[in-house]
């Protein structure tokens, strides 16, 4: 988050910004707000997550996306661009958005911190994402460590499973399980 464009928008008056901006914002009550962007180990952190799970879901009913997708909270209104979305079965484009480019029934998301979303990423953003019905997962990829916290929906609730180095991060909505040590590899280091 960096901040406030103006505040009051409608979700249409968001999307027409959108279409003209250069820049990705967040859209909640009326308020939108220019996303950050990543640094470069940010950017290479979600590239291995987009190719390992390329590669994982490839004989599954299953999508990846990059950070380009727009996601629509229909319970709360939020309108963000997780980091790696997966959708399992049919898109479901938000009604609300003609142009067909906000899904609003994402399976899992990734989000890579950084220590200006860190707080946001784990606090509010991520009670938006546990009311989204279709989500299985949401992971958390730290910045400054080798970790992995995969929230888990459990019926009506949420569990959380903490990953460290060895540890495999298991997504069993996809049936797969990713290594850290692969999330995070750096072939240049």
């Amino acid at each position: 988050m960096v901040h406030a464009v103006r505040q009051q928008f409608t979700f249409q008056e968001y999307l027409d910004l959108e279409e003209r901006s250069q820049v990705k914002h967040e859209f909640l009550d009326g308020v939108v707000w220019a996303m950050a962007g990543g640094s470069p180990d940010h950017a290479a952190i979600a590239a291995n997550v987009i190719g390992l799970l390329t590669v994982a879901v490839r004989d599954r009913p299953c999508r990846v996306f990059t950070s380009d997708l727009r996601v629509r909270v229909k319970g709360t209104g939020l309108g963000t661009y997780p980091d790696v979305t997966v959708v399992c079965g049919p898109l479901q484009t938000d009604p609300d958005d003609p142009s067909g480019h906000t899904i609003v029934n994402p399976s899992v998301v990734v989000e890579v911190l950084s220590k200006s979303t860190e707080q946001y990423d784990r606090g509010e953003k991520l009670g938006h994402y546990q009311r989204v019905e279709t989500l299985k997962e949401i992971v958390l990829l730290a910045h400054d460590e080798q970790r992995a916290e995969v929230w888990r929906r459990d019926g009506e609730r949420w569990t959380l499973d903490v990953c460290r180095a060895e540890d495999p991060v298991k997504l069993p909505s996809l049936g797969c399980e990713l290594s850290l040590s692969e999330l995070y590899r750096d072939p240049t280091r």
